[in-house]
């Protein structure tokens, strides 16, 4: 599922919003309750919040920059590694 393949109402969602409505999701389809297609359409919608909440935490740590000193006490930047 690509970026362009979510919907524009998902993008426009903030991390938060985007991750406490797809917790209310996998709440309700934990639950076992409703119809079959209704879990199909939020499984669906599920989806398309956790890559859109994957591809903002992803912008995030290309931001984020850590500061190190080098030995001759030059201070610089260089990209954050998380791995």
């Amino acid at each position: 599922m690509t970026k362009d393949k979510i919907p524009a109402d998902v993008k426009k969602l903030s991390f938060e919003d985007a991750l406490s409505e797809l917790e209310d999701i996998v709440r309700e389809l934990e639950s076992g309750r409703g119809a079959l297609d209704d879990a199909i359409n939020a499984y669906a919608r599920g989806a398309h919040l956790k890559s859109h909440c994957e591809s903002k935490l992803k912008d995030a740590q290309a931001r984020i920059d850590k500061i190190v000193v080098g030995a001759d006490g030059a201070v610089d930047i260089e990209p954050a590694d998380y791995e």
